[in-house]
This record gives structure tokens, C-alpha cells and sequence, in this order.
């Protein structure tokens, strides 16, 4: 049976290779509340032993985009798996809810066993920045879907916040609170249909000087999307902020309000958002507008906080890399 499902292109010893090959990297993400282990029928977690009371569980689910295009480009595989654990983890962050655990999914025509192990390799990386433990997923051989070379990837997160300290707290939120904003590494995993566009036109390969960096163009376009977790999740903990927002798609403007009750509204500092050196590149050479670019883009803000003036000092003396970006105003 086996030999004929190989002959039509699923190999299922190659992924019984491929799951004893990425154990040790799922066991390095171990926490309290699980064990990591891989090979079951799904993953347990023990709420009690992670140290929660009355726990409330947040979940996240995402994908990577086209931003997977650039590892086929480049054929580099090694961080890609960091950006899907970021664009959930930051997710679940922003409802001040602690990572728990984290599963993958890994669709594919052909089971490259080198590749994937580099995906993977990624994933627990993300999942050991952001303290949570990678205990399953999925890997999928599908010939046929996928153009050689491809594959796509989704991830899950599931955190937990203690009921009094869910986040955002809009009854806490007055006119005058600070808006604190916190740098991107580049630009995360939005817009990158927009970006290749763009690297397209420009006449530039992937393995050129990228005009705004002293890497590669694919390489400084695959830096990894910032985990916040290990700087924000003490302040959301001990109820410094009154709410988060994670900057994706739709940037600032679109993001920041969604983290606010009705009756207030951003009001950004104009002087504080200067555009690091690849958005300024983006800007220039595909000829956009601020509006698009401040709207496709996190634009070098990956997260706000949203604080009282009362403790801003505190918080930005806990994160020197941030500062403040506007402030609340009555909408």
C-alpha cells in the first residue's frame, strides 16, 4: 500500500523521518503545563500547572502570505517558521494574554525533508521567544496542489490571561493617555505582495545590496517579524497599560482604534513617526503615497501601548527602544 501511495506522490516514510527529526526541536520549546511531545492525536495543556487561577483562554490564528515567496526565491527557510509564531503570538499579546502553546500546519505538493526541518527549526525558534511550546501540527504531502518548491504554512496559538487582566480596558481609558509605540523589524509579514512589486521594478535581485541595508535585498526582506511577548507581557501582568494594538495590515490607523471604546481616538505625533530606511526605499521607489505606505505597512511601529502619562516614564524606562507617538483625544 505504501509503495503504491509513493508512486503517486506521498511518501509516508519521508514524514515519519520528518516528525522524529523535528521531536528535539518541539522538546526545546518545553514549558510548564505541557511535555512538547509529538506523534499523538492532539496536544494537552494543564492550565493548573502553568500557574493560572481563573484563566481565560485567548486563541490566534495566521499565515505567513506572500512573504513565502521570498524563501522560494532565495531559497532560504530558516526564518520564515519565526514570522508565523510572531503574527499569532503578537496577536494573543495584544488581549494581554500570556503564549501557551503553539501549532503549526505545513501544506506541500513534494516533502522536501530538508526544507520543512528548516521551517519547523524556525517555528521553535519563534515559540521559544515568545515562552510558548510548540506540542503539534500538521504536515501535509499533497501532489498536485502546490508547484514544486512550494508550500504554505498557517499557525495556531493558545494563550491565557487572568479574567481581571484581559486587555484592552476601554472603562480605564481617558482622553490625555499616551500612545507608546514600540519599532518593527522591517515589515513583519504585511504588504509583501506590494514589496515584490516594487523589488520587481526596481530592477534589483534578491542576491543584490538592498539600497536601504548592507544585506541582501532577500535577506534584509526576510528579517523576521519582532516577538514581543518577553518585553510587554511583565507590563500587561502587572496592569501598566490599558491596552495593546499589534500593528499589521492596515497600519496605525487602522489598528490603534481597534483597541479603543468609541468616544476616543488616536491623535499621532507626526514628528514621532519618521520612516526607517526600507519604508522610505518602499515609498520612493514604488512612488507611494504616506497614506499607502502607512496603511499597507506597519511603517516601524509594530505595537502600541496604550498608557496613562502617570506611568509613561515607567514604561519607557522598561523598554528603551520605545517612545511615545501621540496621544488620546475625545472622538
Amino acid at each position: 500500500m505504501s509503495d503504491a501511495y509513493k508512486k503517486a506522490g506521498v511518501d509516508i516514510d519521508a514524514g515519519d523521518r520528518l516528525v522524529k527529526a523535528i521531536g528535539p526541536l518541539a522538546a526545546a520549546t518545553r514549558r510548564p503545563g505541557t511535555e512538547a511531545s509529538l506523534g499523538g492525536f492532539g496536544g494537552l495543556f494543564d492550565l493548573k500547572a502553568a500557574g493560572f487561577n481563573d484563566p481565560v483562554l485567548v486563541s490566534g490564528t495566521d499565515g505567513v502570505g506572500t512573504k513565502l515567496m521570498l524563501a522560494f526565491a532565495t531559497g532560504r527557510h530558516d526564518t520564515i517558521g519565526i514570522d508565523l509564531v510572531a503574527m499569532c503570538v503578537n496577536d494573543v499579546l495584544a488581549q494581554g494574554a500570556e503564549p501557551l502553546f503553539f501549532l503549526d500546519y505545513f501544506a506541500t505538493g513534494r516533502l522536501d525533508e530538508g526544507v520543512a526541518e528548516d521551517v519547523v527549526r524556525g517555528i521553535a525558534e519563534g515559540c521559544r521567544q515568545a515562552g510558548a511550546a510548540l506540542i503539534g501540527g500538521e504536515t501535509a504531502e499533497m501532489p498536485g496542489m502546490y508547484p514544486d518548491g512550494h508550500y504554505d504554512l498557517a499557525g495556531f496559538c493558545v494563550g491565557a490571561v487572568e479574567r481581571e487582566a484581559i486587555l484592552p480596558r476601554p472603562e480605564t481609558m481617558a482622553a490625555g493617555d499616551l500612545m507608546i509605540g514600540l519599532p518593527s523589524s522591517g515589515a513583519h509579514s504585511n504588504g509583501y505582495s506590494l514589496i515584490r512589486k516594487v523589488a520587481a521594478d526596481s530592477g534589483l535581485g534578491w542576491d543584490d545590496t538592498a539600497p536601504f541595508s548592507n544585506l541582501t535585498l532577500g535577506e534584509a526582506l526576510l528579517t523576521p517579524t519582532k516577538i514581543y511577548v518577553s518585553e510587554v507581557m511583565p507590563l500587561a501582568k502587572s496592569g501598566q497599560i490599558k491596552g495593546l494594538a499589534h500593528i499589521t495590515g492596515g497600519g496605525l490607523t487602522d489598528n490603534v482604534p481597534r483597541a479603543l471604546p468609541d468616544q476616543l481616538k488616536p491623535a499621532f505625533d507626526p514628528t514621532a513617526l519618521d520612516l526607517p530606511p526600507l519604508f522610505e526605499w518602499l515609498k520612493s521607489e514604488g512612488k507611494l503615497t504616506d497614506e499607502e505606505i502607512r496603511r499597507t505597512f506597519n511603517a516601524g511601529i509594530g505595537m502600541v501601548l496604550i498608557s496613562s502619562p502617570e506611568l509613561a516614564g515607567d514604561i519607557l524606562a522598561a523598554l528603551p527602544e520605545a517612545r511615545v507617538i501621540g496621544e488620546l483625544r475625545g472622538a
